[in-house]
C-alpha cells in the first residue's frame, strides 16, 4: 500500500538523473553478480576540499570530486559569493578568494557538510551579509551547538525562523577566537564547521570536546585536509583538545580518494547475492571510517581482499549473524548491515547509533518500519536495532527522502523480486548514478515515471 509522501524537488540538482521518476523496482538479476567497478570521489572530502580551496589565496585544483546534489549546491553557493570555480569532468578549478566574498541569499538544499561548515567561514568575513537557506529536510535538522560554539567566538547569527535551525542570517564580522567547547554526540560535522573557519579567526582559537564525539574519524579528515592546506593545527590522539593558530590556507592540488560509504553498498551486493566485486583505486589505509565495514562481511562470511589499490569481496551462500555490533564510528553503513542482516543465519544486534535519528530521517525507526513491512522482524532500541533471519516479501517502502534509506532497501530488492521504492531520485544526494550501477551489475530496475 502506497503512503501519502512528498518531498523537496527544489533539492535536487541538474545533476539529478532520475528526475520525474516516482518509483523503481528492484528484481534479483539473473545472472551471477561479478565485477570491477570505479565508484566516485568521497563525499566526506569533496565540500571539505572545495570551500578549503575557495578560503585559500591562490589556485587550487581538487580532482575526483563527487559529482551530487550536495556538491552541486557547495559550488553554487561559493560561485554566489564571488569565488571563481570551473569544474571540468570531475575536476574543479577553484581561484580562492577569501578576501572579496560578496554578499548574496545563499541556498544550500540538504547538503549537511554545506550546513556545518559554510556559517563559520561567512562568519569569519570582514564585511558582508548572507541568508541561508536550505531544503524541508535540513531545516528539520537542529544547528545549535555550531551556532551557539560561533556566536561565543564572535561571530554573529541570527536565526530566521525556528530558534536552533534553518535558515540562517549572517553577518561577517572580526571573529576573535579563544576558548570554546563544542559538543560532538549529534554530529562530528559541529565541530569541523568550527575547525574549517578557525585559521581565518584573529586570535588561537581552542575546541574543547566537552562529551563523546560519534565518528572521530571525519574530524581527523577535517584535520588532515586542513593541514594540506596548510593551516597551524595541534590536537591530542582522543581529540579532546584541538588548538588552531590564525594562519590562511595555501591554495593545493588536491586528489580525492573514491567515497567508501558508497563503495560499501557494492560490497554488500556481492555479500547479499554470493556475487564478486572489485573496487578500483581504494586501500584500506584510508581515514574514512566505512573501511571497518570489510571486518563486518569477514564477520559474515565473506572474503575480503585487500590490494594495494583495491578492495575485492566474494560473497557466501548463507551470509553468517548471531553478533552484537557497535557502529558509532561508521554509522552510514547502519542502515546497509540492517538491510542484508535478514539474509544472515541468526539475529544481527546494532547498537550506539542513537544519532542517526537526526539525519535525513530518523532512519533507526524508518528501517524497521521498512522491514516490518517486509514480514522481517525487527527490534527498535533508543541507540539501534535488532533484526531476524526472515524471507522479505515485496514490498511498496517508503525512502523518506533519505538518500541512505533507499540505497540499503535497495540491496534487499537484489533478493527479493518485485521489491518497489519510491523517489529514487533522492540518491542524488550523494550517489545519483546509484541505480544505474545497479542495473549496468544485472540487478533489474523498473522505472515508474511521476
Amino acid at each position: 500500500m502506497k503512503e501519502n509522501y512528498t518531498f523537496d524537488s527544489k533539492a535536487r540538482s541538474p545533476w539529478t538523473s532520475l528526475q520525474g521518476l516516482e518509483s523503481v523496482t528492484v528484481s534479483p538479476g539473473k545472472q551471477k553478480i561479478e565485477a570491477s567497478i570505479t565508484i566516485p570521489g568521497s563525499k566526506s572530502l569533496t565540500n571539505r576540499a572545495l570551500i578549503m580551496g575557495a578560503l585559500a589565496d591562490g589556485n587550487s585544483k581538487v580532482s575526483g570530486i563527487l559529482k551530487s546534489d550536495d556538491s552541486y549546491w557547495c559550488m553554487e553557493a561559493l560561485k554566489q559569493l564571488g569565488v571563481d570555480i570551473e569544474l571540468r569532468g570531475n575536476t574543479a578549478y577553484i581561484k580562492g578568494s577569501f578576501e572579496n566574498w560578496r554578499s548574496n541569499d545563499l541556498y544550500i538544499g540538504s547538503a549537511g557538510t554545506i550546513a556545518r561548515f559554510l556559517p563559520g567561514a561567512l562568519a569569519a568575513c570582514h564585511e558582508g551579509e548572507w541568508k541561508l537557506e536550505a531544503s524541508q529536510s535540513m531545516c528539520k535538522r537542529p544547528v545549535a551547538p555550531l551556532i551557539d560554539a560561533l556566536k561565543e567566538l564572535g561571530a554573529d547569527i541570527d536565526y530566521l525562523a525556528n530558534k536552533d535551525y534553518y535558515p540562517l542570517r549572517i553577518k561577517g564580522t572580526e571573529m576573535k577566537g579563544g576558548k570554546v567547547s563544542l559538543s560532538g554526540a549529534i554530529s562530528s560535522q559541529f565541530i569541523s564547521g568550527v575547525l574549517i573557519a578557525a585559521p581565518y579567526f584573529n586570535e588561537t582559537t581552542t575546541v574543547t570536546v566537552m562529551d563523546e564525539i560519534v565518528q572521530h574519524a571525519y574530524v581527523y579528515l577535517t584535520l588532515d585536509l586542513m593541514k594540506e592546506f596548510g593551516a597551524d593545527v595541534q590536537y591530542d590522539n582522543a581529540l579532546q583538545k584541538i588548538v588552531i593558530n590564525p594562519q590562511a590556507y595555501k591554495a593545493k592540488d588536491i586528489q580525492l580518494e573514491p567515497d567508501v560509504s558508497a563503495a560499501c553498498y557494492f560490497l554488500a551486493l556481492a555479500a547479499v547475492t554470493n556475487g564478486r566485486i572489485r573496487i578500483n583505486g581504494l586501500s584500506e589505509k584510508t581515514k574514512q571510517p566505512d573501511i571497518q565495514m570489510l571486518e563486518v562481511f569477514e564477520q559474515m562470511g565473506c572474503k575480503v581482499t585487500r590490494g594495494a589499490n583495491f578492495i575485492d569481496l566474494e560473497g557466501v551462500s548463507q551470509l553468517k549473524g548471531g553478533f552484537i555490533i557497535s557502529m558509532k564510528e561508521m554509522s552510514d553503513q547502519a542502515l546497509t548491515l540492517a538491510a542484508i542482516a535478514p539474509f544472515a543465519d541468526a539475529p544481527i544486534t546494532i547498537k550506539d547509533i542513537a544519532h542517526i535519528r537526526y539525519h535525513e530521517s530518523d532512519r533507526i525507526r524508518v528501517m524497521c518500519k521498512a522491514l516490518t513491512q517486509l514480514g522481517v522482524k525487527a527490534e527498535e532500541f533508543n541507540d539501534g536495532l535488532k533484526v531476524y533471519p526472515g524471507n522479505p516479501k515485496p514490498a511498496f517502502l517508503n525512502t523518506y527522502d533519505d538518500h541512505r534509506v533507499a540505497m540499503a532497501l535497495a540491496l534487499i530488492g537484489a533478493r527479493t523480486e518485485g521489491m518497489q521504492l519510491n523517489d529514487p531520485g533522492c540518491v542524488s544526494k550523494t550517489f545519483p548514478q546509484y541505480f544505474a550501477l545497479l542495473e549496468d551489475l544485472g540487478v533489474r530496475i523498473t522505472k515508474h515515471q511521476a
